[in-house]
């Protein structure tokens, strides 16, 4: 059963903000999350419009989106704009020093994906965090400069704006560059996380950044960024030139040499993020629209779908110890092929149309018992201790009156990436080769086991668990929906589309749901605090389970589009996302 608490509303309230003095917002139908009295902004975590639906991870940056579609930009438009905006106020995750996915769907049913992950640099090699033993040094991958990635944020954002946008980019870009150079207040969660970060930021900067603080942090506080707000000038008056060329790539060059990182002007200028076909799917009258490699998430939650559809999970039900039992076989056995086969399809031959082939699913599920768990050693071999960190990524939703829809997924993957920022230019730099295997069968902070499809090689996009997805059904527009989350944001958008399309839940409790997580290593059923009772959880074990109890997994950000037209949009209620439409 749900735990109602959750659902508990405050009705009809409406919010009447100003960001800038030129910009009025209102709210419909909200239903609003309790946050703390002391939070600087209402957050509407449940909203429904008639017109127009953003979601992203912070207030501020989803009305930057919503003055945008109001004044007449497309959803493309109204995502760049967002993305821009949590490069300022969610700096933990928002980003352009990072990288990321986008799925588009337009309002004529053209399907695009856009590939604007993180590189190796040229000097990156398969044993760079490899000490003389061949074994990781630990860190040397998560923190500090040699953990950077060649950013794709800007490339990408602007490549999707030549393609598909409307509204002139200046416009798009410049409520970033006002927030940035005026400040913003901070919330409860931002203050805890910057505050828990002090030793890093001062342990990994040859200068201390402005998130560097005498006095711990306050709620209320007001962060003001002058430097990022001239490095978005930048790209505002130059475009690409803006952050790979010119000054800011000087700034990116000079802070790689003063920390012992690699990248160089070359590999800047050599950036290019990608236009790729998407990963389409069908699973009853749905059709599924994700992305893509150097992407797992769109071929994993294809086959995840395909694993259990033979199965009555509905019948089942939610939370049952048969569905999860089911759910679980199937996330074990598609993170097994995530471990081998999955990597850059660039560098490496990926079988994708192998990976979802029905008869190769079929034999996937062979060894299936409804009644005992399959021991991930007898899937592939391997077995190991790890500690799950936390996963900052945010994923922004958004769909515009026209029915063109974008889900759009971007990281710096730890809290505060490599905590490095970039020297007299105020943004923050990935840690995303990480995510590559520093050596085959080790896990990485995730506890995510990669093998030779995923090893460093210069020019190499690494490996993502990121699944921003768009859903039809019966080949109309349905849900636009990803996460955060490191490696449990496949299994998050494929439990809470589970809940809607198979447990007849609102697209609220659908989100708000608790949620379980299996990623073969190591073998253990992750699941949210008093999300399963106790007799499903000694059922499960009964059956040869071992399960982990965790605080959340995943913050899932979603669009609906409901029967009679009409959106809703829905923020996790276990962070401080934002809805808001007209």
């Amino acid at each position: 059963m749900l735990n109602k608490n959750i659902f508990i509303r405050l009705k009809n309230s409406l919010f009447y903000i100003s960001i800038f003095s030129t910009l009025l917002f209102y709210a419909c139908q909200s239903s609003v999350q309790e946050l703390p009295q002391t939070h600087p902004y209402p957050v509407i975590q449940d909203a429904t419009s008639s017109n127009a639906m953003a979601v992203s991870a912070h207030p501020l940056a989803t009305r930057v989106g919503l003055s945008v579609l109001k004044k007449g930009g497309n959803a493309i438009d109204a995502t760049i704009a967002i993305q821009f905006a949590l490069a300022v106020v969610y700096p933990r995750a928002g980003n352009i020093g990072g990288g990321g996915f986008m799925v588009i769907r337009t309002d004529e049913g053209e399907y695009a994906s856009l590939d604007y992950r993180e590189k190796a640099p040229k000097l990156g090699s398969r044993d760079m965090y490899l000490n003389s033993e061949k074994n990781v040094i630990p860190n040397l991958s998560r923190i500090g400069h040699l953990a950077v990635g060649v950013p794709g944020t800007v490339d990408g954002l602007l490549k999707a704006h030549a393609k598909y946008g409307q509204l002139a980019f200046a416009d798009l870009i410049q409520p970033a560059i006002d927030l940035a150079a005026n400040g913003y207040k901070l919330s409860p969660k931002e203050v805890n996380r910057l505050n828990k970060t002090q030793e890093d930021f001062r342990k990994h900067n040859t200068k201390m950044p402005v998130f560097v603080k005498e006095k711990p942090w306050q709620v209320g506080d007001l962060l003001v960024q002058q430097d990022l707000a001239q490095t978005l000038t930048l790209i505002r008056d130059q475009g690409r030139a803006g952050f790979y060329e010119g000054s800011t790539a000087d700034k990116i060059v000079a802070e790689m040499e003063a920390g012992k990182g690699i990248i160089s002007h070359e590999d800047l200028l050599a950036y290019e993020s990608k236009w790729r076909t998407p990963i389409i799917g069908d699973y009853k009258n749905y059709t599924i629209i994700s992305m893509p490699p150097p992407s797992s998430g769109g071929i994993a939650l294809m086959q995840l779908l395909k694993l259990v559809e033979p199965y009555p999970l509905s019948k089942d039900g939610f939370h049952s110890v048969d569905a999860i039992h089911t759910m679980v076989e199937a996330e074990r056995r598609v993170y097994a092929d995530r471990a081998k086969h999955l990597g850059d399809i660039d560098f490496y031959p990926v079988p994708q149309d192998s990976l979802l082939e029905d008869a190769y699913l079929l034999d996937r599920m062979a060894d299936f018992s409804r009644d005992t768990a399959t021991k991930s050693e007898s899937v592939a071999a391997g077995a190991f201790e790890v500690a799950m960190e936390s996963f900052e990524t945010t994923h922004t939703s958004v769909v515009d009156k026209d029915g063109n829809a974008v889900a759009v997924t971007t990281t710096l993957n730890g809290n505060y990436g490599s905590k490095v920022v970039v020297s007299d230019a105020g943004f923050l730099l990935n840690n995303e080769m990480d995510d590559f295997s520093a050596k085959p069968g080790v896990p990485n902070m995730y506890g995510l086991i990669g093998n030779e499809a995923n090893a460093i090689q210069p020019g190499k996009r690494m490996l993502s668990s990121m699944t921003p997805t768009i859903i039809e059904k019966d080949g109309q527009l349905h849900l636009v929906l990803g996460a955060p989350g490191g490696s449990t944001i496949i299994t998050a958008v494929f439990q809470v589309f589970l809940n809607v399309a198979e447990f007849n839940m609102s697209l609220e409790e659908a989100v708000w749901a608790s949620r379980f997580h299996h990623q073969w290593l190591p073998d253990q059923i992750m699941y949210e605090k008093d999300g399963l009772d106790n007799v499903v959880k000694k059922a499960l074990e009964d059956k040869g389970h071992t399960l982990n109890e965790r605080a959340y997994l995943a913050l899932i950000k979603a669009i609906q589009v409901l029967p009679n037209g009409d959106l809703q949009g829905v923020g996790d209620n276990r962070s401080e996302d934002h809805a808001e439409g007209y």
